[in-house]
């Protein structure tokens, strides 16, 4: 069973930055694409970013650019989503999403068949 673990939310001030990580058990990943969601309050669930496990191709929603980064790390089976440059409209649930395949190009939640728990990201202004 996949298991997807998120950690690294928290408070933080406009401009600070914070590292978030996603804990992947279960499965070899090798053939699984994983992403960034996030959710504010009364908002859908969007789509901050895509890394394909084998290879570490990316996609990054067009207002998540520059300040953020995926990666992951093999050895740990972790992703990350390192966050720059943060915004107090970054605040929402951070969420961690798998799915098998290497196309990157899937940008809906309804794409994603296994998720983490989700971590609070709080950016005070």
């Amino acid at each position: 069973q996949v298991q997807l673990v998120e950690s690294g939310g928290g408070l933080v001030q406009a401009g600070g930055s914070l590292r978030l990580s996603c804990a992947a058990s279960g499965r070899t990943f090798s053939s699984y694409v994983m992403a960034w969601f996030r959710q504010a309050p009364g908002k859908e669930r969007e789509f901050v970013a895509s890394i394909v496990w084998s290879g570490g191709a990316t996609s990054y929603a067009d207002s998540m650019k520059g300040r953020f980064t995926i990666s992951r790390d093999n050895a740990k089976n972790t992703v990350y989503l390192q966050m720059n440059s943060l915004k107090p409209e970054d605040t929402a649930v951070y969420y961690c999403a798998a799915r098998q395949g290497r196309t990157i190009y899937y940008y809906t939640p309804a794409a994603y068949n296994y998720w983490g728990q989700g971590t609070q990201v709080t950016v005070s202004s």
